[in-house]
């Protein structure tokens, strides 16, 4: 007598049928939920999603006027005269560059691209997928984030609605839209490779989309989009020699709509400061405070009369939120504070002593000093300064001190100093703080010799 099993037959009505009908019907349930996967025919395709998602997505062509180098000699006039040469100056030579851009607002003509797309332009001209030409008008940029927000006057405009980039996952499929090597419009797929990807050096606040969607150069401006038909990041960077290696970057739209904001309403970000000096919670520390999850970013210094002291905060919190949002890193807690406006309320939920607290700060702007050390050195007039902070993109990397605005037209613009400058060196003497500044002008002689930061590029500035 056979004894009763629990195992399924194999067989035309088996385990392998089953499986089967199983996968089918799991394979059309997916597909019938995303939006029209396959056409009418029943191949799989993404036409009618790129059909409705493609014209919100456009070429930007860039107008520049390079200054043409030339020897110091062609600046003497008795070289001139000696040498027969012209008077004038030779005219800087024209440059074009190319990228992409993603409509955002219909109504209102905007268009979200990159910073380094745009930079130092000096006429942009975006190209609609029907061939419209329009001139655009830059409203405002952020190197930091490097994103950048034009305007054109144009009617029957598409906009890519934003999504949600904080919920996208790891595996989930993605289109890359844009306009690599001036070929014209270029759709590319793939997945999110990896999230929250920081620390390449590309920008000041790095919260990168990695993703395997092939990216090329003219891509960057671009679109990355969901199969929601939803704008869930822009397209910034690649890594690599130049061209696709399945390593690209964008940056998340939930960031891109933060900047966004700010430079519709003030032409710049303006960020502001909690009044914290933070460092990474490591498993190590997390032991040893006797904390389950090594997610975080522990405060090690509180600065006094700062937001931060208003609100509570003391050296050993560890802060797991902001505003309901989970922090990762410091550099995550960083980005935060860094794209949050000057003078919003923010509510920080922290780890002291084993507890869960929740305090509540008001975001301050940074604190700038005008240097009396200028009177010593006037040709530094007009120029404002402050200490790099922890909410600097370069903060832990390099002591210094921050070119915080400079007023156009005065000596401290003519001899070249510029908003956003960090000097790191007086002479080839290191400075670390306003007053390490001060000190070191106020000892020159006659020629100062600036070494500052500008652009990630280090450069030399001297002041006579």
């Amino acid at each position: 007598m056979n004894r009763p099993t629990n195992r399924i037959p194999r067989g035309p009505f088996g385990l392998d049928a089953i499986l089967i009908l199983i996968l089918l019907f799991w394979t059309q349930a997916t597909l019938a939920a995303l939006p029209a996967l396959q056409s009418d025919s029943g191949r799989p395709t993404l036409a009618p999603l790129l059909e409705a998602v493609t014209p919100a997505v456009v070429n930007i062509s860039v107008s520049t006027r390079m200054p043409v180098a030339q020897n110091p000699l062609f600046q003497d006039p008795f070289f001139k005269r000696f040498f027969d040469l012209p008077e004038s100056a030779p005219q800087a030579r024209p440059q074009q560059s190319a990228g992409s851009g993603v409509i955002v607002d219909a109504d209102k003509g905007y268009v979200i691209t990159n910073h380094h797309v745009v930079d130092k332009a000096d006429e942009i001209i975006v190209t609609l997928k029907d061939r419209r030409r329009f001139k655009a008008k830059l409203i405002g940029s952020d190197p930091g984030t490097d994103i950048a927000l034009l305007e054109i006057e144009a009617e029957n405009l598409t906009a890519l609605p934003l999504g949600d980039s904080d919920k996208l996952l790891v595996g989930d499929f993605v289109i890359a839209i844009g306009n690599p090597f001036g070929l014209g419009q270029t759709v590319t797929s793939g997945i999110v490779s990896a999230l929250g990807r920081s620390g390449l050096q590309i920008e000041g606040y790095e919260d990168f989309i990695q993703t395997d969607a092939p990216i090329n150069p003219g891509n960057s401006g671009g679109a990355l989009v969901s199969l929601d038909g939803e704008l869930i990041g822009i397209n910034t960077a690649i890594l690599g020699p130049g061209g696709n290696i399945g390593i690209g970057f964008a940056v998340p739209v939930n960031m891109a709509a933060t900047v966004m904001e700010q430079l519709t309403r003030y032409g710049e970000v303006r960020r502001g400061r909690l009044g914290v000096i933070i460092q990474d919670l490591t498993p190590e520390l997390a032991e040893a405070l006797n904390l389950e999850s090594a997610q975080g970013a522990i405060v090690t210094q509180v600065e006094p009369d700062s937001a931060a002291e208003e609100a509570g905060l003391k050296a050993g919190d560890v802060v797991v939120a902001l505003n309901d949002r989970a922090i990762s890193s410091s550099k995550d807690l960083r980005n935060q504070v860094g794209l949050t406006r000057v003078g919003d309320r923010i509510e920080i939920t922290l780890l002291r002593d084993g507890e869960r607290k929740t305090v509540r700060a008001r975001i301050e702007a940074p604190r700038a000093v005008s240097l009396e050390a200028t009177e010593a050195v006037p040709q530094l007039r007009g120029a404002v300064f402050e200490r790099l902070n922890n909410d600097h993109p370069l903060y832990g990397e390099v002591g210094g001190v921050v070119v915080a605005d400079v007023d156009r037209g005065s000596p401290a613009w003519r001899n070249g100093l510029r908003k956003d400058d960090v000097i790191i060196a007086v002479n080839r003497q290191p400075v670390r703080s306003v007053e390490e500044l001060s000190a070191a002008l106020k000892s020159t002689g006659r020629a100062v010799a600036l070494n500052i930061i500008r652009d990630n590029a280090h450069l030399f500035i001297v002041v006579q």
